[in-house]
């Protein structure tokens, strides 16, 4: 069993660029959006797929469970998806920082949002430095998070 830990923050500037080593381009959808469990589908470069499962734990980490699936599945799954896809090019940077820092550049029904998530193992590590293109801490904001981009409507103008 895997766990996650993450911090998430607006993006300001286009700044991060430079650091860029690698982009992935994400299509995604959730089976489930309970915020305790979620089920999502995701295809990665139209060429592999998963199935994760994540639980919520007690503090800032979640339980997760990844598995790859075949591609022809992921498309069928995410036909019974509850909400939208969620698609975005998701670029990773290289950085001498604290964890993995990738950017998620939303594009779709979501296009223009830019979002920083930084992952690590340590939840007791606390010496994270942001670069000034880094913007607020949208951490515990639902609003930021895939699974409400896939499910609520809503004014999208309040997630960009």
């Amino acid at each position: 069993m895997g766990k996650e830990i993450e911090r998430k923050f607006l993006v300001r500037s286009a700044d991060w660029r430079a650091q860029v080593t690698r982009t992935t381009v994400l299509c995604q959808g959730y089976l489930s959006t309970d915020p305790l469990r979620e089920v999502r589908v995701r295809v990665v470069d139209d060429t592999k797929a998963f199935l994760t499962v994540k639980a919520k734990r007690p503090g800032p980490e979640r339980a997760e469970f990844e598995y790859p699936i075949p591609v022809p599945d992921a498309r069928e799954l995410l036909a019974h998806r509850t909400g939208r896809l969620v698609e975005k090019r998701r670029h990773h940077l290289a950085t001498s920082a604290l964890g993995e820092w990738v950017v998620d550049e939303y594009t779709g029904a979501c296009a223009g949002l830019v979002v920083l998530e930084i992952e690590w193992a340590d939840v007791e590590d606390t010496s994270l430095v942001l670069p000034p293109w880094v913007g607020e801490d949208v951490t515990g904001d639902r609003r930021y998070s895939n699974a409400a981009l896939a499910t609520e409507a809503g004014d999208e103008s309040t997630a960009s």
